[in-house]
């Protein structure tokens, strides 16, 4: 895709955002997390409804966190445009274990361009229910985003609906897409689609972006705890 022009009140990169509702996301997929049995950096590839590129994101973390903290390892996600640009970075810190009320088990900090904070996806604690909140970049909450009851989440796509703060309106979803069983058993390769209204603020689409990284390491984490049971 060709760079759009320049867009008043919109962050330098995010330009391709102002223009679609829908974006696919894809893993590359990685034959040494097969062939080696332990966790890479992710890479993927960020299209949009019609299967044209617009991003490539990938993850840097440290080698040893990866082996020793698995999905639930800190991680900082840059997100670069198709002339190489880095546009988009988020940061998300330790997996806490904490599960009080009011607890936030998952923060994932996003800034566009990087170095300027453009907000905030928060896990926060539900027995049951996956349930994060977008902020902005004062921490001030913009949205929510709900997911299946975690019962009921086996070997399917699973819907994460972004909501109004009232949760009454439906805004858009993220969609973790199933990779069928071979494929889920032996690696963590994921496919998942982000949908929102096309006149959505632009900083809020690139936060559901990030929640979307968000998401796929929770159920990165929830698979290796199942694997370990086993």
């Amino acid at each position: 895709m060709q760079t759009p022009g320049t867009i008043p009140n919109c962050p330098p990169g995010l330009e391709y955002l102002t223009q679609i509702n829908q974006l696919l996301v894809c893993q590359r997929f990685d034959l040494l997390e097969v062939l080696g049995c332990f966790a890479t950096s992710k890479k993927y590839e960020v299209m949009n409804n019609q299967g044209h590129r617009i991003y490539y994101a990938e993850e840097r973390s440290n080698c040893f966190l990866r082996y020793l903290c698995g999905p639930s390892r800190r991680f900082t996600m840059t997100i670069y445009d198709n002339v190489g640009r880095d546009v988009i970075t988020m940061h998300r810190t330790l997996r806490s274990s904490c599960c009080w009320r009011n607890c936030y088990v998952q923060k994932l900090k996003v800034e566009a361009p990087p170095g300027e904070k453009i907000g905030y996806v928060y896990q926060y604690f539900h027995p049951f229910l996956p349930k994060f909140k977008i902020k902005n970049e004062n921490k001030e909450d913009v949205m929510k985003i709900r997911g299946p009851c975690m019962l009921s989440s086996c070997l399917k796509d699973l819907d994460f609906n972004l909501l109004s703060l009232d949760e009454e309106i439906v805004l858009g979803k993220i969609s973790k897409k199933w990779a069928g069983f071979m494929r889920e058993l032996f690696t963590n390769a994921d496919k998942f689609g982000i949908q929102f209204p096309l006149n959505l603020d632009v900083k809020i689409k690139a936060l559901m972006l990030g929640a979307s990284f968000l998401i796929v390491s929770i159920k990165n984490l929830e698979k290796q705890k199942k694997k370990q049971i086993k």
